[in-house]
């Protein structure tokens, strides 16, 4: 009976910790909530940037059937192993519309600042790997969507 208790206690605390970790509260106001439905062929010559491991494309509204959302401001996508994708909104985590002028909002780019990601009006930069900001200010992480991998085609969705 006294194992029981204790087993019981010990399974409450842990229970606990766990609730307690999960901070709702750190949910990013900035994430457009576009409807993300991306499917592609990351081994096809069209989409050469992804043929290897640590490569990566932007896709845009409509390139080849994607649909992206009008919150959206495209999609990084990015190779991390044979198998596993990564997926991020190119709209920044962090005052996304601090450098809006007219119709031209910042983007997130890659480009020469791999393996990072840059916010250009910000000076932030985030890591490709996993999304989490790497240098500047903000308390946001890259917005990541689902990146499923069949073997054939990458699905990319939220």
């Amino acid at each position: 009976m006294k194992k029981m208790k204790r087993l019981l206690f010990f399974a409450a605390v842990l229970t606990g910790i766990i609730l307690g970790s999960c901070n709702k509260t750190n949910i990013n106001p900035n994430d457009p909530r576009a409807i993300i439905r991306i499917d592609i062929d990351p081994n096809s010559t069209f989409y050469q940037g992804l043929n290897a491991v640590g490569g990566w494309i932007y896709v845009a509204n409509g390139d080849h059937g994607a649909y992206i959302g009008a919150g959206s401001r495209g999609v990084i996508i990015y190779r991390e192993s044979q198998n596993v994708f990564k997926a991020y909104d190119r709209l920044p985590p962090n005052n996304p519309d601090k450098c809006c002028t007219g119709n031209q909002c910042t983007q997130l780019i890659v480009g020469k600042y791999y393996p990072f990601v840059k916010d250009t009006c910000s000076g932030n930069s985030y890591q490709l790997l996993d999304g989490s900001l790497f240098q500047g200010t903000g308390k946001y992480p890259l917005i990541e969507y689902h990146a499923a991998y069949d073997g054939n085609l990458l699905h990319v969705f939220n």
